[in-house]
């Protein structure tokens, strides 16, 4: 007769080789007892590279990072285990990102069998639906029954199927266990047909109906293309916006960030929302028809500008779930943007080079010569100028992962086109929560050289992020800006508005910690640069290590300002 640990044994086995099956490559586990069984079925498989993470909170977004790494190519999630109790409650705040983001997930928890559910057995809360609307499904998979087993494989692939397909996003398998918890798999059932496919597998079917308004839409010469996160072919976008002579509003993770001078001859605007802050060249562009690929830009000074022009507003996105907050969109079609513009290059005819299309490309051209002037070797850094200079060092082949609150917007703001440097950030809810985590599961999963820039209190929330990072086969650079509290809210009316003092009580947020000493104490390289060149030789140096950057909030302010009054001055000499 087979034993209880035996099965429970060869039905996790069952579950781990069948996701091997399908594609998935790694696997996220925080160390706990009930989660012993998938535990050892997932370090038994050498297939699977294995991340270890003390802290539940941090394990969830390093999966997190990795699914969103992988979101380029064919979308794999990560296995991300846990114990049973509140560790799987830790997870909670990194699914509610995936499930914003379409990011695909694996979330197992395990759990005590039901004899000990509501009789106060420790580690024991109840599971069920534990993350409620956050995930594409939730199964309880019960305790282990080899009168099942022939379902077993079954089960992978229906969890794994509904991570990846069209709405992408976390899914939640609980994994009752009964002790003994350590047993030793048998035979596992037989493989099945592999049916899981991914949402790139498949072109989505569109409308031809929509597909035929959008193309009369792109008649109109006075057209806007906004690149957002989530495009699969920028080259394609930019090949649109080069036949209808319209302008590309890149945000920086679309992709579609080149130089002006790139070979498909589209006019990509880099730092609109530099260019809109001037009220005369804000008042003096109105499109006729936006057309956005992926999610909206990041700006409020951008998406103020589209939401005011009251036109025609047409979104393409990969995913079901809609981002329109300001519901000004008036078409939405769920496609990859290859797809669409393939479709459009037929059916529109090439636009004629007009007034509109040069005047964007010399708005540009002037902003480009303004920023590149700025800032040299020798200049003092200020968050503008790290912005910039840590998009500029990267070699090729880099990801760069920003956090939430300043990084993420003053890379938009400033930063000059290039190309080879793939741009990420937990854009879902927009939280600061898990930044360093997620960032260590890009450089995991995807193999390269990647940097993190980071503010100081959203790396004082993660800071178990760097716990055993030494450790890790990654080289990730982490870019602290740190100006001793939340400095995102200096720009906010609060600022100007509360007493100092409770502003800095209940915004600034000042602190003491030495960041330093902080990183020290997980013995990694720290480092604290002055200058953009001091930044540029830290950004080269070989291996993970944590970069500092001291900057006064206040002055940030200064500075951002004195970058807006140079560029609309050069608006007004042209």
């Amino acid at each position: 007769m087979t034993s209880s640990s035996a099965i429970t044994a060869t039905f996790c086995a069952t579950l781990v080789d069948e996701w091997i099956r399908c594609g998935v490559e790694h696997a996220v586990v925080a160390p706990g007892s009930r989660s012993t069984p998938m535990a050892l079925a997932i370090a038994a498989r050498i297939e699977l590279t294995l991340h270890v993470f003390h802290d539940e909170r941090s394990a969830s977004f390093a999966a997190l990072g990795i699914g969103l790494s992988s979101k380029s190519g064919r979308s794999m999630p990560a296995i991300l285990l846990c114990t049973s109790g509140t560790a799987a409650v830790e997870f909670h705040a990194a699914v509610v990102e995936a499930h914003y983001a379409s990011v695909p997930m694996l979330v197992c928890t395990a759990d005590r069998p039901p004899e000990l559910q509501g009789v106060g057995a420790p580690q024991t809360i109840d599971q069920q639906n534990l993350y409620g609307a956050s995930t594409r499904l939730f199964v309880d998979a019960g305790v282990a029954d080899d009168s099942e087993k022939d379902n077993w494989r079954q089960l992978a692939q229906e969890v794994l199927s509904a991570s990846i397909q069209t709405d992408a996003g976390p899914v939640h398998l609980n994994l009752p266990f009964r002790e003994p918890l350590i047993g030793v798999a048998e035979a596992l059932p037989a493989g099945i047909n592999l049916l899981v496919a991914s949402s790139f597998d498949e072109p989505q079917i569109v409308s031809q109906d929509l597909i035929l308004k959008f193309a009369d839409a792109c008649a109109l010469e006075q057209g806007v293309i906004v690149a957002g996160n989530g495009i699969d072919s920028p080259q394609m976008v930019l090949e649109l916006a080069q036949r209808l002579q319209w302008p590309v509003f890149a945000d920086s993770r679309s992709g579609c960030r080149v130089d002006t001078g790139n070979a498909f001859g589209a006019t990509v605007v880099g730092n609109a929302d530099i260019l809109l802050r001037d009220t005369t060249t804000a008042k003096s562009f109105t499109p006729q028809v936006i057309l956005r690929f992926g999610e909206p830009p990041v700006s409020k000074v951008v998406n103020t500008w589209l939401r005011e022009s009251n036109c025609t507003y047409l979104a393409v996105s990969d995913t079901l779930q809609l981002i329109d907050p300001d519901r000004i969109v008036n078409e939405h079609v769920v496609a990859q943007a290859s797809q669409v513009c393939e479709s459009l290059k037929a059916l529109a005819k090439p636009n004629p080079a007009t007034a509109w299309i040069t005047n964007w490309s010399k708005l540009q051209s002037v902003c480009s010569s303004v920023l590149e002037t700025m800032w040299i070797d020798s200049s003092e850094l200020t968050e503008p100028a790290v912005a910039r200079t840590v998009l500029e060092a990267l070699p090729v082949n880099t990801n760069l992962v920003l956090s939430s609150s300043m990084p993420v917007r003053d890379v938009e703001w400033f930063s000059a086109p290039r190309t080879g440097v793939r741009v990420l950030s937990n854009r879902g809810v927009n939280g600061i929560d898990g930044v360093v985590s997620t960032a260590v599961g890009v450089a995991a999963q995807s193999g390269q050289i990647t940097v993190l820039l980071i503010g100081d209190i959203a790396l004082l929330h993660d800071t178990n992020g760097l716990l055993n990072l030494k450790h890790r086969k990654v080289d990730l650079k982490i870019v602290v800006i740190d100006n001793k509290g939340g400095g995102i809210f200096s720009f906010l009316p609060q600022s100007s508005t509360l007493d100092p003092q409770r502003f800095e009580q209940l915004f600034g947020t000042p602190h003491d910690v030495d960041i330093n000493q902080l990183v020290q104490a997980h013995g990694l390289p720290c480092t604290t640069v002055k200058t953009v060149a001091q930044l540029k030789d830290a950004l080269s140096r070989i291996g993970t290590s944590v970069i500092v950057v001291n900057t006064v909030r206040r002055q940030n302010i200064v500075d951002h300002d004195l970058v807006y009054a140079a560029v609309a001055k050069a608006f007004t000499a042209e």
